[in-house]
């Protein structure tokens, strides 16, 4: 049997207070028993019903209807108890308690009104009723296809260019893995400037919240993509129908210790107020993450503040320190007019332990190489980039047959204005607009010189903007909505780090600018068709500006997208 359900005490005490009363009023109104004892059984039929539903136990119940008798006889006894007054012809007077009619309805709807609340809470009677857990989880997610052609300029450098002048340019680059060769063969470039790409992708994520309590919730989401770009979720298509891995996307908990407060921690959604620019839209963040809103009832301005700590790579010697990324951003909404929402941040980004220095802890006897126990912490890697920062080498005095190890040349610590407007005049239709401004404040190339000891000017840019505007419904959900959008970005080659920002317009990472058009158009609820025009070419040298000041890298890219929401 189940516990008892406390809860459900005061309920009970005001059936049992109606029992009595139906009782009562039955001894003064005969005229309405009929009526009163069907309320009476109704009564004892919601105390039978409880019981056998486990929430009452059978002792309790009998509890009660013991207790509504013993309300019903004592007003007998106290007019038994009491002398009654004679009337002036000596016959007695019986005083009987008296329910009004107005006061026997209302107690009637409030019991009904608690029961059937409690009814609806609980499912009383609906047929194949889940538990009430079910409630409080949730399940979405969505599905993509892709079909992407990349063509590459007729122009662009040859990657064995980006090879030949790794001892040639003082070992400055911003496309090292253009300037990657094949093992065991030093003349063979294994990135492609040239060759034109055709691909078919998918993208599947399926998440799932939990409400714990009104304090506490949980998210999880898996995804596709692979364990070495966390800026992409596509699974490209080909692999002679093996099966693809679906990964951890997300897993964190959200506390709310306060209305307005929310602090994050694990990995989970990016919590600042950004466009793609600065944060990639598939980026996830790992750490700890705290927003506080200050929200006042019908208040049409509305201030924010989010602070955060992401560790990005262990603390673990020999090696001098784990990488962190730390945040703070403020910003307010504020609806100016019944049809105009505007937004804006200015946010500060600090990045710990990331900047190259020159590795000294290896030693080269004739032809041999013999790397300490540090060796490589300075790496900026492989992994971990996309393109577009300038780097340079960190152990520029190893074998010329030993693979460079690539340091940023600059330390990264962005500062970011971000703004966007909505005008909803238009109706049916938005006019959506978005601007972001960023500028690196540790562009410094004497900084550089001091950590990499190379007497040389490592160029590039430390700031960058994007605009970008949408005409149609706010967000395509329901067939025959439409929205049309166009953009353009110019993001300096040191502006941002290009681990974690946009995969798209140039294949990702930095030193780009261009422009992209698109459109997307509602096909059934929750499933729209997409297509995105990307045209790019950077904007300083990839390969060095002194050396080859006129290398370039141009891609145009074509996206068309069948998007499903569940």
């Amino acid at each position: 049997m189940k516990p008892l359900n406390t809860s459900w005490w005061p309920k009970l005490t005001t059936l049992s207070l109606a029992l009595s009363l139906a009782m009562n009023a039955g001894l003064a109104h005969a005229d309405e028993r009929e009526s009163l004892e069907a309320l009476r059984q109704t009564t004892l039929g919601l105390i039978n019903a409880l019981v056998d539903k486990g929430v009452l136990s059978r002792d309790a119940a009998d509890a009660m209807l013991k207790q509504a008798q013993a309300k019903q006889s004592a007003p007998a006894q106290a007019a038994a108890a009491t002398p009654a007054t004679p009337t002036a012809d000596a016959k007695p007077v019986q005083r009987i308690p008296y329910v009004s009619d107005a006061m026997k309805a209302q107690i009637r709807n409030e019991v009904k009104e608690e029961v059937l609340t409690q009814a609806r809470a609980e499912r009383w009677g609906v047929p194949n009723a889940s538990p009430a857990w079910v409630d409080r989880i949730k399940v979405d997610g969505d599905f993509r296809f892709r079909y992407q052609a990349d063509h590459a300029g007729n122009s662009n450098t040859p990657a064995y260019n980006y090879l030949a002048s790794e001892d040639l340019n003082d070992g400055i680059i911003r496309s090292a893995d253009f300037a990657s060769y094949l093992a065991g063969n030093s003349g063979v470039a294994t990135g492609s400037t040239t060759d034109n790409r055709n691909r078919e992708r998918i993208r599947l994520r399926l998440g799932i919240t939990a409400k714990v309590s009104d304090e506490v919730g949980v998210g999880v989401r898996l995804a596709t993509g692979s364990t070495t770009d966390r800026v992409s979720t596509n699974q490209t298509l080909g692999q002679g129908f093996n099966k693809y891995p679906l990964l951890v996307d997300r897993a964190f908990v959200r506390l709310t210790p306060v209305e307005g407060v929310d602090v994050l921690a694990g990995r989970f959604p990016n919590p600042w107020f950004s466009t793609d620019m600065v944060w990639s839209e598939n980026l996830n963040f790992e750490g700890l993450a705290t927003t506080a809103r200050w929200e006042q009832p019908e208040a049409t301005f509305v201030p924010f503040a989010t602070v955060g700590a992401f560790p990005l790579r262990e603390e673990s010697p020999p090696t001098r320190g784990g990488r962190w990324l730390y945040g703070a951003q403020a910003g307010a909404s504020w609806v100016p007019a019944e049809r105009t929402r505007l937004k804006f941040g200015l946010a500060y980004y600090q990045y710990k332990n990331l900047a190259g220095r020159q590795d000294q802890d290896y030693t080269v006897s004739g032809s041999t190489f013999s790397p300490g126990a540090t060796y490589g912490q300075y790496e900026y890697a492989a992994g971990l980039r996309q393109k577009g920062n300038t780097l340079f080498e960190t152990n520029p005095a190893s074998p010329s047959n030993l693979a460079p190890v690539w340091g940023l040349a600059y330390q990264f610590k962005p500062l970011v204005l971000t703004a966007s407007a909505e005008f909803t005049h238009f109706s049916p239709y938005s006019l959506l607009l978005s601007t972001e401004f960023v500028k690196n404040t540790a562009f410094d190339a004497a900084d550089f010189k001091r950590r990499s000891g190379l007497n040389v000017e490592p160029g590039g840019k430390d700031k960058g903007y994007q605009l970008k505007a949408a005409f149609g419904a706010a967000e395509v959900r329901d067939p025959g909505q439409w929205q049309a959008a166009v953009s353009y970005r110019y993001l300096g080659s040191d502006a941002v780090l290009d681990a974690f920002n946009d995969s798209d317009l140039g294949l990702g990472g930095t030193n780009v600018q261009g422009y992209t058009l698109g459109v997307t158009y509602g096909l059934y609820r929750n499933t729209n068709l997409g297509l995105r025009y990307l045209s790019s070419r950077t904007i300083d040298s990839p390969i060095n500006d002194q050396f080859e000041p006129n290398a370039r890298y141009r891609v145009n890219s074509v996206q068309v997208d069948l998007n499903v929401r569940f």
